[in-house]
Formats: C-alpha cells, sequence, structure tokens
C-alpha cells in the first residue's frame, strides 16, 4: 500500500510535529496513523461508527477537543463544518495539520486559507492535499455557530444531512405514513428529527426511539422535538440492539464520502427485520434509482409500493424473515 499524505510529510521532514498530544479531528476508520507517536495521539469525533472503531482500536476517543500542541484535520464533506473544524483547531492547538480528499473540497479550503494566511506548504498525493501552518486567530470568523432555527421551522447546524431544507425523501415518506401506526416505534437515521413530529401525530404510538449516528444531528434533534414518548440514541443503526420494535420509519444513507453506495441502504433494511418484532412493519423512502427492492423481498415476508415520485419512492414492508 502506498504511503498517506500524512505520513509521507512526516518521513520527508516537510512537517515537524510539536511535543505533546495530538489530537487527529474526525478520521475515518481506515486513516493511516502510523508515523504518529501513539502515546500521544487522541481521537476527536462525532460520527458514531468511527468513534467506535476508534475506540476498539485501544484509542482514547471524544467528541470534544480539548487543548493539544497539534491538530489534525480531516476534512469532512460539508464546506462549513470543514471551516468550523480549522477554527477549532486553531483555538486548541499551536500547530494545524489539514488533510483531505479533492472530492471532499480541500482544494477550495487551501485556497481560503491562503487567501488569509499567504503562501502554505503542501503536498499533493493520492486525489487529496495536506497543509499545514502554526495556528492563528485569523479563522475566528470560521467558528460555527450554535444550531438554528431556519426558515423550515427546525434547528439545523453545520455537518448536518439536509441543513437548509427539508429533505424531498423523508417529507414524501411523511405523507405516505397511515393515520394509525404501531404503539413502538423507531426512526433508523433519524437525522435531525424531521420525522419525529409526523410519526408522534399518528395515533397508536406509545414510544419512538430516534437512531443517529452523527452527533451534530442527534443535537439538532434534541432540540427539534419535545415529546415524553422520544428517546435519543447515539449510536450505529445497523448495529443497533434493543427490545423488537413494532414498526421502524426511515430514510437510509446511500453515500460514503460522495459515492454512492447503495450497500449503507441494504444494511438499514437487515437491520430494521432483525430490529423488528415478527409482526413488525417497515416504511421507508429511497432513491429511486437504488436497487433496494431484491433486499427488502429477501428480509419481509410482504413489500408494497405505497407512493412515490419521479425521484423518491416510498415501500411498507412487514413480517421480516427469522
Amino acid at each position: 500500500m502506498s504511503q498517506s499524505r500524512l505520513s509521507t510529510a512526516l518521513e520527508d521532514g516537510l512537517i515537524a510535529l510539536p511535543s505533546g498530544n495530538i489530537a487527529l479531528m474526525r478520521p475515518p476508520a481506515t486513516y493511516d496513523v502510523s508515523a504518529l507517536p501513539r502515546g500521544d495521539l487522541q481521537i476527536v469525533h462525532g460520527f458514531f461508527p468511527d468513534y467506535a472503531a476508534w475506540q476498539g482500536a485501544g484509542y482514547p476517543v471524544s467528541q470534544d477537543l480539548t487543548r493539544v500542541s497539534a491538530a489534525i484535520v480531516v476534512v469532512p464533506r460539508a464546506k462549513a463544518l470543514a471551516r468550523a473544524m480549522v477554527a477549532e483547531a486553531c483555538a486548541k492547538a499551536d500547530f494545524v495539520i489539514v488533510d483531505g480528499q479533492k472530492t471532499d473540497g480541500v482544494d477550495s479550503l487551501f485556497k481560503a486559507c491562503r487567501k488569509i494566511l499567504g503562501d502554505l506548504p503542501s503536498v499533493t498525493k493520492g486525489h487529496g492535499r495536506i497543509f499545514w501552518f502554526a495556528a492563528t486567530d485569523q479563522f475566528a470568523d470560521w467558528t460555527a455557530p450554535a444550531p438554528a432555527k431556519g426558515p423550515h421551522g427546525y434547528f439545523t447546524t453545520a455537518g448536518v444531512f439536509s441543513d437548509g431544507a427539508v429533505d424531498a425523501g423523508s417529507a414524501l415518506l411523511a405523507e405516505a405514513l397511515p393515520a394509525k401506526l404501531p404503539a413502538r416505534m423507531a426512526d433508523l437515521g433519524a437525522g435531525w428529527g424531521y420525522l419525529a413530529a409526523p410519526v408522534l401525530a399518528r395515533t397508536g404510538v406509545k414510544s419512538l426511539d430516534l437512531i443517529e449516528a452523527e452527533a451534530l444531528s442527534l443535537a439538532c434533534a434534541r432540540l427539534n422535538v419535545d415529546d415524553p414518548r422520544v428517546s435519543f440514541h447515539w449510536a450505529d443503526a445497523t448495529r443497533h440492539e434493543a427490545a423488537a420494535y413494532d414498526g421502524i420509519v426511515m430514510n437510509p444513507p446511500f453515500h460514503t464520502g460522495r459515492a454512492t453506495d447503495p450497500s449503507l441502504g441494504r444494511a438499514f433494511i437487515q437491520a430494521a427485520a432483525g430490529l423488528l418484532a415478527p409482526h413488525g412493519k417497515l416504511w421507508m423512502v429511497a432513491n429511486r434509482h437504488l436497487p433496494y427492492e431484491a433486499t427488502l423481498t429477501e428480509c419481509f415476508r410482504n413489500v408494497d409500493t405505497i407512493g412515490g415520485n419521479g425521484a423518491f419512492k416510498v415501500f411498507h414492508a412487514n413480517r421480516p424473515h427469522r
């Protein structure tokens, strides 16, 4: 396997790390840390599957960045979140490294940083770029504001899915829900909680578990949903364990980075089937081009298409196979 950008820059002597603790911010579970001193490394993450993977590998992991000597920002897809991470790194570290893929916007972030700081050293490799600089207060205005209520009436923040508008697929699913729903409900991949209101408005619902992997989204859901029937779970929906549900709603994710990855939706379907009671029911929306019918049929005895438009399709499935 070829060296990562970080290993190349460190082993070639281009980056001289200061002594002390190093924070690695939002690295995927496969991120190469072989060139970093393990005893000094701490992981900062808000995405539960990666958080759990690093924790399982024996690294100290937390959601919050503390004071460190160096912070490594692994660029996320969301531009506003990437900028906020740079601002936070500058506020909490003496030295900042930024590493990311071109498809995640690292080049535009590099240009924005150069516009403020002038020329910066960098290495391009593997369809991405790594660059570094001494921490500065020049990025203070990139700090993410607290979650705010948007024109749609919901609290969202930088880095959450569909932060500027209600997702059209979720809206379509809400419209397709029947007037009565089962008593014990769950929303897998609940995001910032949009589906909670239409679910709770149906008769018959006695409890609703919101299960969401992104801590930023779940924090917004706590602001958006105020109902004693609701419980919030920071968890990987595909690995979540709970007493059997009577009904599940979901609008599963289908991207890994910027690439379409239907296996994510298939994993959600399989997880839903495993979490439902024998009489359980699933309501699910998906982009029309995604091939989920076969997985639904494998996992449930009855599968029907109950709604849709040119972009989305809504499924109702019941009686999961055991």
